[in-house]
């Protein structure tokens, strides 16, 4: 991943929590750790996992304050790749509220899915588009809202990140939320800023699960909406959201289940250049890849 990085003029990675094992303690910290190369340290960071296991959040909390490579903690309000998942509405605020008790000031990455808003039923491993259909934007708008409903009660002092934004919703919403003095950012993928669901539209209709990705790509009138709030500078960061699947994804162990995820760090660089044809000046891009980085994860990033 990190001579993907390289080759992208990617200069630092922050790596998921959501591997097998998770990344919930210190001892996970510390084998992972363990698996970088001595000439790459200090471009690898990593998230820890957030669960609703209160002993569990004090160690990952501890483990921000002890080691310079952890970057924050990372919340699935949605289910995704693995089993860190937080779904209930309560449990989500409990997280904020205990957070702020123990005067966390880093950042808290969130992934948006309200799972209430989804309908798993819909989901056709026949036909890939169904998937985004399965997970429609609703569920990431309300998600976006309830977390930051929760932050503001909550008082919540940490940098709350949207992860993977898909619409013109969403950022909207976060923008809203910072004229509230929340401290607040959000991300968007090379994936969803150039892609739309009809990608998942190939011959043979198989081939269209390559693009299934939680949260998944949004029609096409979405995306240009996304890419006017882009543009215009609403969106804090430029993040990959690489998922490294490769044959798995077409031959998935369960057929009914194959991964979600796109290994869209290779697109990063081709995707700043077509920001730069797009009109996007080299301040903006600069906020986006660097400037905006190093504010939200301050004193981590340099």
């Amino acid at each position: 991943m990190l001579q993907i990085a390289t080759q992208q003029g990617v200069d630092k990675v922050f790596d998921m929590p959501n591997t097998d094992p998770p990344i919930c303690y210190r001892k996970d910290v510390e084998e992972r750790l363990k698996l970088v190369p001595k000439d790459e340290e200090g471009r690898y960071f990593l998230y820890m996992g957030v669960t609703t296991n209160e002993a569990q959040l004090k160690e990952a909390v501890r483990c921000y304050d002890v080691f310079p490579e952890v970057v924050g903690l990372k919340m699935f309000a949605g289910s995704s790749t693995g089993n860190l998942l937080v779904a209930e509405e309560e449990e989500q605020r409990e997280v904020y509220l205990r957070l702020a008790d123990m005067s966390y000031v880093g950042v808290l990455a969130v992934h948006c899915e309200k799972e209430s808003e989804m309908d798993n039923s819909a989901w056709d491993p026949e036909n890939p588009i169904s998937h985004c259909r399965a997970r429609p934007k609703r569920a990431e708008i309300a998600s976006v809202n309830d977390q930051i409903r929760f932050a503001l009660d909550a008082e919540f002092e940490g940098n709350l990140h949207i992860c993977h934004v898909t619409c013109a919703e969403s950022v909207d919403a976060v923008n809203a939320a910072k004229k509230e003095n929340l401290r607040i950012t959000c991300g968007v993928t090379p994936h969803h800023a150039r892609w739309d669901s009809g990608m998942m539209h190939t011959v043979p209709a198989s081939l269209g699960v390559i693009y299934k990705m939680n949260p998944p790509l949004r029609c096409r009138e979405d995306v240009k909406r996304l890419q006017k709030r882009i543009g215009g500078g609403k969106v804090d960061i430029l993040e990959s959201d690489h998922a490294p699947h490769g044959e798995e994804k077409l031959h998935p162990k369960d057929p009914s289940k194959p991964p979600s995820g796109y290994p869209s760090l290779h697109e990063y660089a081709n995707t700043l250049n077509i920001l730069r044809a797009n009109g996007m000046t080299e301040e903006l891009i600069d906020a986006m890849t660097y400037y905006n980085i190093k504010k939200a994860f301050s004193p981590k990033v340099a």
